[in-house]
């Protein structure tokens, strides 16, 4: 089976509870699944580029399935768009339009504050505490496009009280790109209380 890499999404890691679900549901049925540590231990020094890099090195040029969980589903558009090697997708809450959302969420002060202090806190569920984030994580995702344009086709499974990625961005996304299939759940943007119907659509979706 072509190898699967599995992508975290902002400020988490390997050992989310989705990530380790969908390892232990591919282990059931004999198949290894990747998923690497996107800011390589040094959540500080992150960009959407060192992220992409990580992905490219983990599919070393190889044909590859990517499942990626809110960032990471964004960023596995950005690198299927580039590698016409990527087979399919499956995007849970997906982060499309992750530049301008992005700098949404901020005010012109704190943007400002922001790069003024080099660094500013986050909360990093992997490590369960606040860590800085440099501001270089904001000038480098403004090179990348809102809304990546790939060929392969990709599952969307959205949930419809995301109150961090509005359901609305993927229902829009797919209406305007025919290889997606969006999936609407009740639930919200962790997606964590409907694991099982993550699976059950990834499977389906692939006939698994």
């Amino acid at each position: 089976m072509t190898p699967i890499v599995y992508l975290h999404g902002f400020a988490s890691s390997p050992q989310s509870s989705k990530a380790q679900f969908f390892r232990r549901k591919f282990f059931e049925r004999g198949v290894t699944i990747h998923i690497p540590q996107l800011d390589e231990g040094n959540f500080e020094g992150l960009t959407v580029s060192g992220q992409l890099r990580v992905i490219e090195r983990t599919a070393e040029g190889r044909p590859v399935n990517l499942i990626g969980s809110s960032l990471g589903g964004y960023l596995a558009t950005l690198y299927a768009a580039r590698h016409p090697e990527v087979e399919w997708m499956v995007l849970m809450a997906p982060a499309f339009q992750f530049p301008r959302r992005w700098r949404e969420r901020f005010s012109e002060q704190d943007l400002a504050d922001w790069k003024r202090r080099g660094s500013r806190s986050f909360f990093h569920y992997g490590y369960k505490e606040n860590r800085p984030l440099g501001y270089q994580f904001v000038e480098d995702a403004c090179q990348y496009e809102h809304e990546p344009e790939f060929r392969q086709p990709a599952l969307a499974l959205h949930g419809i009280e995301d109150a961090v990625v509005p359901v609305e961005v993927s229902e829009e996304f797919a209406a305007n790109h025919p290889s997606v299939t969006l999936r609407v759940l009740q639930s919200g943007h962790e997606l964590t209380d409907v694991l099982e119907e993550l699976w059950a659509e990834t499977t389906r979706f692939q006939n698994l």
